[in-house]
């Protein structure tokens, strides 16, 4: 199965079809254990938690195309991680946006459960923070390397600097979104070219970019962008748009 991975921005009904890849991933999952529905663990760490997990659900339930599938909604709480019995016996997994460091620091302690989902066969999708997370080396919220800033600065959080934490390892590059919307990729380069990440993909909003066995593809409306250290500095370059 595959991790599903979407840049952000991809809110509306008219954005189901970007999430129907995963949708029908989880139906094959379903059928493989016998089960008529699938049920998709919805996992959201937002502020605004509750009404997130449920447009995320929705916004599954249009994907599904007539197809039952059954959501199971975790809003979570600041400072309480998610438990264990938000995974129990699901076909997929999708976790939703937010502030990327609450949303880690809720799923760390179910990373290891995670990670042995997607390897027996369950699809995970990450919106915005939930994809970010799903990297071996996860970016945090900041805006500046050694004090020089390489994106645009949160006005509320001016002068915080990137960290790099440790995330589920569901892919083994770091992952960056609302590329093109928000000028991250200037962060995304500036984190490779410094050594602070061997490597990243950029996600453009309502676009995303799907890993299995089989390679990686895009779908959506933006570009995903590939950045890799090269001799001198770093090479950039787009995969679909």
């Amino acid at each position: 199965m595959s991790v599903h991975l979407i840049g952000g921005g991809a809110t509306t009904v008219a954005d189901a079809p970007l999430y129907a890849p995963f949708v029908a991933e989880a139906l094959l999952r379903a059928g493989d254990v016998g089960r008529e529905r699938p049920r998709i663990a919805v996992i959201s760490l937002h502020p605004e938690a509750a009404e997130k997990a449920a447009a995320l659900g929705e916004l599954l339930t249009q994907a599904g195309a007539g197809s039952a599938i059954e959501v199971h909604l975790t809003a979570g709480r600041h400072g309480e991680p998610i438990g264990l019995d938000a995974l129990a016996s699901v076909d997929g997994i999708a976790v939703g946006g937010g502030i990327v460091e609450d949303v880690r620091a809720g799923l760390e302690p179910v990373f290891g459960e995670l990670r042995r989902l997607v390897a027996g066969g369950v699809p995970y999708l990450g919106v915005s923070a939930g994809a970010m997370i799903a990297a071996e080396g996860s970016f945090g919220g900041g805006s500046r390397i050694g004090g020089v800033v390489v994106s645009p600065e949160d006005p509320g959080e001016p002068g915080d600097e990137l960290e790099i934490e440790r995330g589920i390892g569901l892919v083994d590059v770091a992952i960056e979104v609302h590329v093109a919307e928000r000028g991250m990729l200037s962060r995304l380069v500036a984190a490779v070219e410094s050594g602070m990440v061997a490597g990243g993909l950029g996600i453009d909003e309502r676009t995303a970019l799907i890993v299995s066995d089989g390679g990686v593809r895009v779908e959506g409306k933006g570009s995903v962008w590939r950045v890799l250290p090269a001799e001198g500095g770093v090479l950039v370059s787009t995969i679909g748009g």
